[in-house]
């Protein structure tokens, strides 16, 4: 925001104060104006203004009866009133009803009016941040208590398996018999071992200090694939890459590694078994500016039903439960916190193409 100019809109009925306000202050910031409060209604609806300075003295309505009419619908624009006119009424009106930020007499004094705008544009961006940070506080503590919930039953249930399968286990003489269940223990550690994995990701992902570096992405990409190859999952699965690397891409190593490790092993994870030639193929154009991310496979795809909800934490597509239902949220949240963007293209059946778009950290 910060790096836009401050959007104005003045309202006065007298045009000459307009071109004068214009003239002088156009090149610092984006200024929009109007005789007609019937007219400002109407940029208002369409423009996103910071700022909105009204004459006290127009026809049809006063200033601070614009601002009380517009007050409830748009909360977040700073008012303020130019009068020439000392009238204690208007301001006692001004504070009570339209909420109105600050005066600016006529004929003005271009610093005060400059200060003025600077303050008001302060306490703006302020509010917005403010804003901004309970939507993010409140969706912290929604996902903690989905997180709370969720992680304990999934801790608990391979455990509880773990612990089934052992009494099972020692009632048994058969020494084949025990080596299933000795298998059926491996399985359910692995499961709590994953879950567990993604639980650090995602502490990683949230609380983590960002690592800005320079990405060679053949490193990044060999480094993932060398902690997949030796799961049992594997099999005679084939992974190929097109990497078309130019100049330096920067961009948070982890966040980086974070959506590669998961992408693929969820591609591992959900291969279509009854294919003789599974594979994934990774395809990654970058350059100075971003870099575009291609992941695709011919495993079992997803219905499209679920693909608007594969990004939701704990959310499991398919009857399959396999999965944590955590690692397509954290590569989503990863992507976001890059200021990137990830879609999804899947045919049931057939196989999944996950896009990722990423600008470059260039600071």
């Amino acid at each position: 925001m910060s790096d836009k100019p401050i959007r104005i809109l003045y309202i006065d009925d007298e045009e000459h104060n307009l071109h004068s306000f214009k003239a002088t202050f156009r090149k610092q910031w984006d200024i929009t104006t109007t005789v007609s409060v019937v007219e400002a209604e109407e940029l208002i609806e369409k423009k996103d203004f910071n700022i909105i300075l009204a004459d006290q003295r127009m026809p049809i309505m006063t200033g601070v009866q614009f601002f009380e009419k517009i007050r409830d619908q748009y909360p977040t624009i700073i008012r303020i009133l130019i009068t020439g006119h000392t009238d204690v009424g208007a301001a006692i009106d001004a504070i009570n009803k339209g909420e109105v930020f600050r005066f600016i007499d006529k004929p003005w004094d271009y610093t005060y009016v400059e200060n003025a705008i600077q303050h008001a544009f302060d306490i703006y961006k302020t509010r917005e941040d403010l804003k901004q940070r309970n939507i993010e506080l409140q969706k912290a503590n929604e996902e903690l208590d989905k997180f709370v919930y969720s992680a304990s039953h999934d801790l608990r249930a391979p455990l509880m398996s773990v612990l089934g399968i052992v009494n099972l286990a020692l009632l048994e003489d058969d020494l084949q018999s025990q080596n299933e269940y000795l298998e059926l223990i491996r399985k359910s550690v692995k499961k709590l071992d994953t879950f567990i994995i993604n639980i650090i990701d995602y502490y990683k992902n949230s609380r983590g200090i960002p690592e800005v570096t320079s990405i060679d992405f053949e490193e990044l990409i060999t480094e993932v694939r060398a902690t997949i190859q030796y799961l049992p999952e594997y099999g005679n699965l084939k992974i190929t890459t097109d990497i078309n690397q130019e100049g330096i891409f920067r961009s948070d190593i982890m966040k980086l590694r974070i959506v590669f490790n998961n992408l693929i092993n969820n591609a591992v994870k959900f291969q279509d078994i009854t294919k003789t030639d599974p594979f994934i193929h990774i395809k990654i154009t970058a350059s100075p500016s971003g870099a575009t991310i291609l992941v695709e496979d011919n495993g079992m795809g997803i219905r499209e039903m679920d693909q608007d909800k594969i990004f939701k934490m704990f959310y499991r597509a398919g009857a399959t439960n396999s999965g944590s239902g955590i690692g397509l949220y954290i590569v989503h949240e990863a992507v976001s916190k890059l200021e990137g963007a990830i879609k999804i293209t899947s045919t049931y059946g057939e196989g999944s193409i996950f896009e990722i778009t990423i600008p470059s950290i260039n600071k």
